[in-house]
Parts: C-alpha cells; sequence; structure tokens
C-alpha cells in the first residue's frame, strides 16, 4: 500500500490541544496526509490564554526537521510559532533547502493576546522567513505587525497584500476574519487575485483556526493542487469547523477538525 501525501508542521505545541502541533495533525488527519511534526516550543495553554512557553533549542528543532525529511520526505511544509529570532532563521534556512511549497503562517499572537514572537524577530521573518513562502497567511493583527498598515475594512486588504508580497512569499492570503460582516479573504500573487468570502458563524469557539487553515491550504498543496485550488478547499475546510467549534473549560474552545466525520454519523 503507497503512503499518502506527507506534510511536516514546524510549529508550537499547544498543551489544550486546540491550536498548533495539535490542530496541524488533527486537520492532516481528516484531510488525507500523513502528518510529521517539528516542535518549535512548549505551551502551557488552555482555553483561558498561554500561562507559559518555553522555545526549544535551534540544535533540536535543525535534527528534527532533517531527521524527517531526509529519510521520509515531505510534499509540504507548515510553519506556525517560531518564537525568536534565531529559530525563524534556522527554519528559514532548512525550508528553502527543501524541494516542497511552504505554507508560512506568521503566528504573532494567540487568540487570547498573548505573544508567540518575539519582537526582535519580526525582521528576521520579514527578510528571512516570508521570502521561502509558497504562500503566507496573515491575519490583520500580524499584517499591522509586519507591516505597519492597519485594514479596517475590506477595501484595505489589496493594500495589505500588496505590503506582504513586498517581502517575497509567492503568494499571500490576508484573512479578514477580523472585520465585520462575512469573513472575506482575499488570495493573490500581485497578478492574479481571489476573493474567498463565507457566512460568519456566530460561535466564540475559534480557537485553532489559523493554525488550521494554514495546515489544510498546506494538505492541498502537497496532493498537488494548485495554490488557488488549495486555499478554497481550506476554506471550505475551516468555515465548517467553525461552524462546529465546541465549548472547552472556562474560555474559548476549539473549532472542530472532525466536524466532517461528525457530520456523517
Amino acid at each position: 500500500m503507497s503512503a499518502p501525501p506527507r506534510v511536516l508542521t514546524v510549529a508550537g505545541s499547544d498543551s489544550g490541544g486546540g491550536a498548533g502541533i495539535q490542530a496541524d495533525l488533527k486537520t492532516m488527519l481528516a484531510l488525507g496526509v500523513h502528518g510529521m511534526s517539528v516542535i518549535t516550543a512548549v505551551t502551557a495553554q488552555n482555553s483561558l490564554g498561554v500561562q507559559g512557553a518555553w522555545e526549544l533549542p535551534v540544535e533540536a528543532v535543525r535534527a528534527q526537521y532533517r531527521s524527517v525529511v531526509d529519510d521520509i520526505g515531505v510534499q509540504a511544509v507548515k510553519t506556525g510559532m517560531l518564537a525568536s529570532a534565531e529559530l525563524v532563521e534556522a527554519v528559514a534556512e532548512l525550508i528553502g533547502a527543501t524541494a516542497a511549497p511552504a505554507v508560512v503562517d506568521p503566528v504573532g499572537i494567540s487568540k487570547h493576546g498573548d505573544s508567540l514572537l518575539a519582537a526582535s524577530a519580526l525582521d528576521s521573518v520579514r527578510t528571512k522567513l516570508l521570502p521561502v513562502a509558497t504562500v503566507a497567511t496573515p491575519n490583520l493583527d500580524e499584517v499591522a505587525q509586519l507591516t505597519g498598515v492597519r485594514v479596517e475594512s475590506e477595501e484595505h486588504l489589496r493594500g495589505a497584500a500588496a505590503a506582504v508580497l513586498a517581502y517575497g512569499p509567492k503568494w499571500v492570503l490576508i484573512k479578514g476574519g477580523h472585520l465585520s460582516g462575512d469573513a472575506v479573504d482575499l488570495l493573490t500573487d500581485g497578478s492574479e487575485e481571489y476573493w474567498l468570502r463565507a457566512p460568519r458563524h456566530d460561535n466564540r469557539h475559534t480557537h485553532g483556526t489559523g493554525c488550521t487553515l494554514a495546515s489544510a491550504i498546506a494538505c492541498g498543496l502537497a496532493k498537488e493542487q494548485s495554490v488557488p485550488e488549495a486555499v478554497a478547499m481550506a476554506k471550505e475546510y475551516v468555515t465548517g469547523a467553525i461552524a462546529a467549534g465546541f465549548a472547552l473549560g472556562g474560555g474559548i474552545g476549539p473549532v472542530d477538525h472532525g466536524w466532517r466525520f461528525r457530520a456523517g454519523t
């Protein structure tokens, strides 16, 4: 029996299971690929927030990456929480030497507003990581962090995309989920442009949305879908996961990565 497509996530661990490595691997299982992981940081995290975070040494991250890529191989790579400039630069170097598409989720803060990226690492994200990205997937807060562009309406999304593309990713998906009205995202490479719309679900349990979307895009790319096809598939999947998000603990619960399995029962 042949192995399914292989996707590698390079991200932090969420002990509550809603975001990070845990969300990435659940998404990969749900979308029919073999998920593998490089853990960059360990967090103490639950539905109320992040109580602590400890990054791994660069040599541990590099060893995990080489162990997987050199033996098993990958069809796509996805990055999430990278924490420090040293980790950002090491991961960018590794991705740049890997012949596979890379989805970069430039994680800056958690759903609860906790910082997950040192301020000193922002320049490394701009100059090292974004240039090796096949697709970058910043939300509006991350756009502001990286470019200084503040998006207050749908009309500002095009300018935000141009500001991120200036740093070198092939494509950028500006996630407009923080705006009012429908959930509108803009995907562009500077010439082609795709607007993705979905109804906004009245559900506060959205922890892990960004990780899930980026991982789903990586799954599509690993299956040899085009970037627009992979993003459209990922948008549909994450919209369903948000609609099915459930309460967990005393705060913001996670999206439901297994919503399709439960919908069929």
